[in-house]
């Protein structure tokens, strides 16, 4: 049996529960490597909008601005 899943950890005592299954051989825990970018956030996005929504994202933020002053 070969399945693979992912979990989120709410609670830190799940953590020793893992740890004890994967002693038991029940459970591998595979450890996700992060890797931190070093390139420019703008760069990682840029093409992923296309013109027109973007242009239309814009519009909608100056709305909510706007919005936002006007209530307070």
């Amino acid at each position: 049996m070969n399945n693979t899943m992912t979990i989120k950890i709410n609670n830190k005592k799940a953590i020793k529960i893992l740890h004890d299954l994967e002693e038991l051989n029940l459970i591998e825990v595979i450890r996700d490597e992060v890797t931190l970018s070093t390139g420019k956030i703008s760069e990682k996005y840029r093409g992923s909008l296309s013109k027109e929504s973007g242009q239309e994202l814009n519009q909608h933020i100056k709305q909510m601005r706007n919005e936002w002053h006007n209530t307070f």
